[in-house]
């Protein structure tokens, strides 16, 4: 099953998220199809960028969203163009630009995608964790 979900970047303890279209059983940092979007939850306000075309193709494939995701792309207004593109119905741009905002904040999130982790971990699914090197470059030798 192919899933869109979040897949994380950033230094330690400074989290950004790319939204990605991938295999299931992939780890949650390892291999993906399609990155489709990002997501800075600590900017302020949020920063939310999704290809709302390239979500609505994936959708329509079959692609499920995580709860995460969902959430993110509801705010967005791209789950209403999904529902709107499967009864074939055409949704015009500016129908997006006067969508209700959904508030989202952070703690929402992080709190979905802890539990994404812990079902990975259930599942027997292990992500690779980042290894960040403190040594510093050796000293070039003429």
């Amino acid at each position: 099953m192919v899933r869109i979900r979040l897949r994380r970047t950033g230094k330690k303890k400074q989290p950004s998220y790319r939204v990605v279209v991938a295999d299931r059983e992939s780890p949650r940092d390892g291999r993906f199809i399609e990155i489709i979007g990002h997501y800075n939850p600590r900017t302020e306000p949020v920063t939310i960028e999704i290809q709302a075309d390239r979500a609505v193709y994936w959708l329509l494939q079959g692609a499920q969203p995580s709860d995460a995701v969902s959430r993110l792309l509801r705010k967005e207004g791209i789950l209403d163009r999904f529902e709107a593109a499967k009864r074939g119905e055409p949704v015009p741009e500016t129908a997006l630009e006067d969508r209700e905002e959904v508030p989202v904040t952070e703690a929402e999130v992080e709190t979905e995608i802890e539990a994404e982790e812990e079902q990975d971990a259930e599942a027997g699914i292990e992500a690779e964790d980042e290894i960040e090197s403190l040594e510093e470059p050796a000293a070039e030798t003429e």
